[in-house]
């Protein structure tokens, strides 16, 4: 029944006004009719029988905000614009065209005109909630963020309970939150006499305009001794899609590798794939270089990606590769993964490798991994479990086996 209504009405609107220059007629019952056409997708006509309306009308303004709305919907900023200055000039008191004027202004990435149009809705309607909503979304999408932020404290003071002003804030507060504290604890159980080998780190990280920057301390019990080391790591954006990963740690215990250093290249390429190229290099009693690269995949929530390392010998190559799968709920920080391997990379050890780099190298093991990771409410917080066992060829027993049980936990902070 609906269906034939519209239809009629459509075919008699064209009918009536159609062929008018000059509106005739009840001009509440054209523009009921009129929005009609809109909202149900027929809004050339609809722009139509307004723009007759205003033939007769001018200052007809609902009419006019109106059309100002249509031209809008559909990508005709200009028009829109134009539309809603002539409703303003005539009448600066209609809170519902100064909205759809910013927002327009938003949409068609005017973001100054926008702001300048927010500054002067607010002179009409002081402190009035929306508009200070609006007028933040303009000033982070002019980069302002700490400009947004005030003005979405100033609409909370107002109303404490405003919950769209609220999660905002915390988003501002987030995205503007550059620096990071991190723990992580994990502890290895093995299946022979070894005692459980614990892992802590320390880490402090972050966001400049240039990239990242991780400053880390690493603390390892093994073996009844403790050791510790010094890392930092930096991602340097080079250029938009491409980025680079540097590495640097010192230790003093035999725990660790005296020095290492590393570098790779990470390149976005088509069909959200990416790509990587790299090498690792510990020193020990002798350096040990691995070669590494990388290739992901993201399609829609989740990320496939194949990592290998190459690590080459007097005797030949040991050769290690990692599959890993994540399934990402709201953002990066929110996931789902699992991990499978085989193969043995000296870059992740577990024995004192002093003159005993060659045999460790040649290892055989294989791998799998779980973890789920996840934030507060707010994004301030983020947290992590992590478990998985390896069954691992012993250095000093080529030939024999052991398992490995791990578990690990992690927790980072966000701050201003």
């Amino acid at each position: 029944m609906n269906k034939y209504f519209f239809i009629l009405l459509f075919l008699s609107s064209c009918c009536f006004y159609g062929q008018q220059k000059v509106f005739k007629g009840d001009p509440d019952e054209a523009f009921k009719n009129a929005r009609e056409l809109a909202f149900n997708g027929k809004r050339k006509q609809a722009q139509d029988t307004l723009i007759l309306i205003l033939t007769k009308y001018p200052t007809y303004n609902d009419v006019r905000s109106f059309l100002g709305s249509t031209y809008s919907w559909d990508g005709d900023y200009k028009k829109a614009k134009k539309e809603f200055a002539i409703v303003l000039k005539d009448d600066t008191d209609r809170l519902d065209t100064w909205e759809a004027a910013i927002k327009n202004e938003m949409y068609s990435d005017a973001t100054f005109s926008a702001l300048e149009l927010a500054n002067k809705a607010l002179k009409h309607f002081p402190d009035h909630d929306e508009l200070l909503y609006l007028k933040a979304s303009v000033q982070e999408d002019s980069n302002k963020q700490e400009e947004a932020l005030k003005t979405i404290e100033k609409l909370l003071e107002n109303n404490p309970k405003h919950e769209k002003a609220i999660n905002y804030k915390n988003d501002l507060i987030n995205k503007l939150s550059h620096n990071t504290i991190g723990l992580r604890s994990s502890i290895e159980v093995y299946s022979e006499v070894f005692d459980p080998m614990q892992y802590y780190l320390l880490q402090y990280g972050r966001q400049t305009k240039y990239g990242s920057i991780n400053a880390k301390v690493n603390f390892s019990r093994r073996f009844a001794s403790n050791g510790w080391q010094f890392e930092v790591d930096l991602y340097p954006r080079i250029s938009e899609g491409l980025y680079a990963y540097l590495n640097f740690g010192t230790s003093e215990s035999s725990l660790f590798p005296k020095i290492r250093y590393g570098a790779e290249l990470y390149k976005s390429l088509p069909k959200s794939f990416e790509a990587s190229l790299g090498f690792r290099s510990l020193k020990y009693s002798e350096t040990t270089n691995i070669y590494t690269g990388s290739v992901g995949w993201y399609t829609g929530n989740s990320y496939w990606s194949f990592r290998s390392y190459v690590t080459p010998d007097n005797a030949g190559s040991s050769i290690s590769g990692t599959l890993n799968y994540r399934k990402y709920r709201k953002d990066a920080n929110n996931y789902f993964s699992i991990d499978a391997g085989m193969g043995f990379s000296p870059e992740i050890y577990r024995f004192e490798f002093e003159g005993n780099q060659n045999a460790i190298i040649n290892l055989n093991s294989q791998k799998l991994n779980i973890g789920y990771f996840f934030t507060s409410k707010n994004d301030k917080n983020a947290w992590g479990i992590r478990s998985g066992i390896v069954h691992q060829e012993i250095s000093f027993d080529p030939g024999s086996y052991l398992w490995i049980f791990d578990i690990g936990i992690s927790w980072n902070i966000k701050f201003r």
